[in-house]
């Protein structure tokens, strides 16, 4: 119910405030009352969502122990990593298990359940220089993985056609980034999150000349990172934290420049990198 009246009283606040700016604009235009009748008129939305508690790991992600990884793959050769050879690997849906840590073994107080459908989309920009993948850093206010860096994406809506769409709407949305700039090439394993989020990841191709308009609410900064540093196995650090409840986490990590990349961008990254290095040993 509080929801409810609070959706309600937002409702209100906005439509008053909507009256009082065609009210002072009616000494300029001559707006007539039947404009102030229909803005007042308007349907009043949807109940708003019931959003989760907020969530913080336990523990400084960048402080806990670390071992360099020792993965069964090797890094991509520099002469694979090419739009061509690309499309060729990621044009279709991965759904095989890969080499990556579960997270979905142990959720975090209060999100438990059924988790919440969401998609990311893997953007790889396409440079002169060399391919490069566009991340975000979250801002430090949001309930869910504060802070963190990420790809563009978020939850799945009942009018999105499918997790693409998703991924391409909430793409626009944080970023800015243009439908019209996006090759969407295929699909990565669904990854389970801690938090209760289930991602699917959808790689792209980005064609260079968009221009971003990055949503200040939820995107604190917009870069990039090449490709060919991503699909290097010995980038990635494999850390074990010691949890209050006597449990143990294990993520890895992927620092680059002043950016710690850890957790489920982490993951779903060095899950790009196993599929490409498998595919670049046998072909």
């Amino acid at each position: 119910m509080l929801f409810l009246w609070l959706g309600f009283n937002e409702w209100v606040t906005t439509r008053l405030a909507a009256v009082r700016v065609c009210a002072h604009s009616v000494k300029k235009e001559s707006i007539s009352a039947w404009k102030l009748f229909a803005v007042m008129s308007a349907t009043p939305p949807e109940s708003p969502r019931v959003r989760r508690a907020p969530t913080r790991p336990s523990f400084d992600p960048m402080t806990q122990p670390w071992v360099p990884s020792s993965l069964k793959f090797g890094a991509v050769p520099s002469t694979h990593l090419n739009p061509e050879w690309l499309r060729s690997v990621l044009s279709k849906n991965i759904e095989r298990p890969l080499d990556i840590p579960n997270e979905s073994l142990r959720r975090m107080p209060g999100r438990e359940g059924t988790p919440v459908e969401a998609a990311v989309l893997v953007p790889i920009v396409m440079r002169p220089e060399g391919l490069a993948v566009l991340l975000t850093q979250r801002t430090a206010h949001l309930n869910d993985h504060a802070g963190q860096i990420s790809f563009p994406g978020g939850r799945c809506e009942a009018s999105d056609v499918d997790v693409q769409d998703t991924a391409l709407r909430e793409t626009e949305e944080e970023t800015g980034l243009l439908r019209e700039h996006i090759e969407c090439l295929g699909g990565l394993p669904r990854y389970i999150t801690g938090t209760g989020f289930a991602i699917n990841p959808v790689t792209a191709l980005v064609r260079p000349g968009f221009i971003l308009a990055p949503d200040a609410f939820e995107v604190a900064e917009v870069f990039e990172v090449p490709l060919a540093f991503l699909t290097d196995p010995a980038n990635y650090r494999f850390h074990q934290a010691h949890l209050p409840d006597g449990g143990l986490r294990q993520y890895y990590s992927i620092p680059y420049q002043q950016f710690f990349i850890w957790g489920a961008t982490a993951a779903m990254l060095l899950g790009m990198c196993q599929v490409l290095s498998e595919a670049a040993a046998s072909s």
